[in-house]
């Protein structure tokens, strides 16, 4: 094989190097085009569904304003993937540049190439294979260079795919959570429309109606603190002075043995069908007859003069309205419902209203057991003050006897030690006993007088204690001494005190 041959070999050989380099080149370009596109078309898809699951959260309404920081925290999430794709998208216009200077790099290579080819042509076969050598290191040396590139490039997109597939995932528990909680509102908003239905039927029935406004006046005036049968009467039949029997819903007892009678018979048929009216001209005309009917009630209940049943009742009888909308939407179509029904005798009233009057009959009657109370208080303490006076005077008795007992022991002690002691004790100078006779201690302390004058029936009986010149006077000079008997007496007497009061 000659020189040409072998240049030939060679040229075809380098010749196919640089055309499988720029084919390697394109056909990665080629794939990271397609996968740049499926990155677009994933991220469009979910911009798509985020769409889709914002208008599911509008759908919701006000019922899922709950979750609204769930979507809001996935779109932060969303925002954060497109801003990662944006970076993604920096990064890969960077890859493409680089893409570029590799592939114009990879047409200097075939350049060079063909100048190395021309050169072989006048160098030797050693000198060729040398040089063509040292171009298979740059040419692998710069393909390592554009591999190592890519490598970043390549981790972010296999990091954002795994965002994006977290992301579906998020958003898929996220919508399958939404249309649970949205059916779940379905089903309490059909239940609650079925409840109501149920209730506005049930107030259409006179006996209902009157049932759930007896039961609104017991809560009210039990929670007032009013105990029923003694501060209040439900459905209790009387007789006006006019002899027109009555049936009042509630009758408050008031202090002075006079009552104001409360009547909760609304007709709720017209509000009951303004809520259910379809359009708001059908509502209109309804809850203007409601508040004919209201005023249709007034003169009715004010016919029936119930402040005539007792002699002093107060001129008026309260018209109970169970609910606060009833007296709104009442007033809506009357503002001067109140005036006419004061005109007769009417006083309208709500729970709100009903309570503050309860409290202050309340307040009333506990002004009235106090009072009761004190009147009590006093009598005992009269009682007491009596009883303590008698008790003062067995006392100032008893220590009288104590001064006279205490005189005539101090004085049969006298008696003793210059009489009888003396003589006795001889028989021990004389050796006759061994026993030693001791001396006899006469007493020195004497009993306090009473003389606090609530001991005393008459304050002027209160006196210093005596003296015992004084006590002795009261004894009598004839040196008696008291009876056992007398003891037990006193004694008896004081212990009577204590029995008999």
């Amino acid at each position: 094989m000659d020189i040409t041959s072998v240049l030939l070999l060679i040229f075809t050989l380098a010749a196919g190097v640089a055309i499988g380099l720029l084919i390697g080149a394109r056909l990665a370009a080629s794939r990271r085009d397609a996968r740049l596109q499926e990155l677009t078309a994933h991220a469009e898809s979910a911009r798509a569904e985020t769409a889709e699951l914002r208008g599911l959260r509008a759908e919701a309404k006000a019922d899922v304003e709950q979750y609204r920081a769930d979507v809001a925290e996935a779109r932060a999430e969303a925002a954060a993937a497109r801003t990662e794709q944006a970076e993604a998208s920096a990064q890969l216009a960077g890859m493409r540049a680089e893409r570029d200077a590799a592939t114009q790099r990879a047409q200097q290579l075939a350049a060079d190439r063909e100048s190395l080819v021309n050169q072989f042509k006048v160098l030797s076969g050693e000198s060729l294979e040398r040089q063509g050598k040292a171009a298979d290191a740059t040419a692998e040396e710069r393909l390592k260079r554009t591999q190592q590139a890519l490598e970043p490039l390549q981790a972010l997109l296999e990091r954002y795919q795994n965002r994006l597939t977290e992301v579906e995932k998020e958003r898929a528990t996220m919508a399958a959570d939404l249309r649970s909680q949205v059916q779940a509102v379905q089903m309490t908003g059909e239940h609650l429309r079925r409840e109501t239905h149920s209730l506005a039927t049930a107030l259409r029935k006179p006996q209902v109606r009157g049932a759930w406004g007896e039961t609104q006046l017991r809560r009210i005036a039990e929670y007032a603190g009013m105990v029923s049968r003694c501060d209040f009467d439900t459905q209790t039949t009387t007789t006006t002075s006019a002899d027109r029997t009555i049936r009042p819903d509630m009758r408050v007892n008031l202090t002075n043995g006079r009552h104001v009678f409360v009547d909760a018979k609304v007709p709720l048929s017209a509000f009951l069908d303004a809520l259910e009216a379809a359009d708001d001209t059908t509502r209109a005309e309804k809850m203007k007859q409601f508040g004919k009917n209201v005023r249709s009630h007034i003169d009715d209940l004010s016919s029936k003069e119930y402040w005539k049943a007792d002699i002093g009742t107060p001129e008026f009888v309260v018209l109970f309205l169970p609910n606060e909308n009833f007296l709104f939407e009442a007033l809506e179509q009357y503002p001067d419902l109140h005036e006419y029904a004061a005109s007769k005798n009417i006083v309208i009233g709500t729970p709100n209203t009903l309570i503050a009057m309860l409290r202050a009959v309340a307040y009333g009657w506990k002004q009235v057991s106090l009072a009761e109370d004190a009147a009590e208080v006093l009598e005992l303490g009269r009682e007491l003050h009596g009883r303590l006076a008698k008790m003062g005077a067995h006392v100032e008795k008893t220590g009288r006897s104590l001064n006279t007992a205490v005189r005539s022991y101090n004085e049969m002690v006298g008696s003793l030690e210059a009489r009888v002691m003396v003589t006795a004790r001889r028989f021990t100078a004389m050796d006759v006993s061994d026993t030693e006779l001791k001396s006899l201690k006469a007493v020195e302390e004497l009993p306090r007088s009473v003389s606090a004058e609530e001991f005393f029936a008459d304050p002027d009986d209160a006196r210093t204690p005596a003296s015992p010149a004084l006590e002795a006077d009261d004894g009598g000079d004839d040196g008696s001494h008291p009876d056992v008997g007398d003891d037990i007496s006193s004694t008896t007497e004081r212990d009577g005190l204590w029995s008999t009061g």
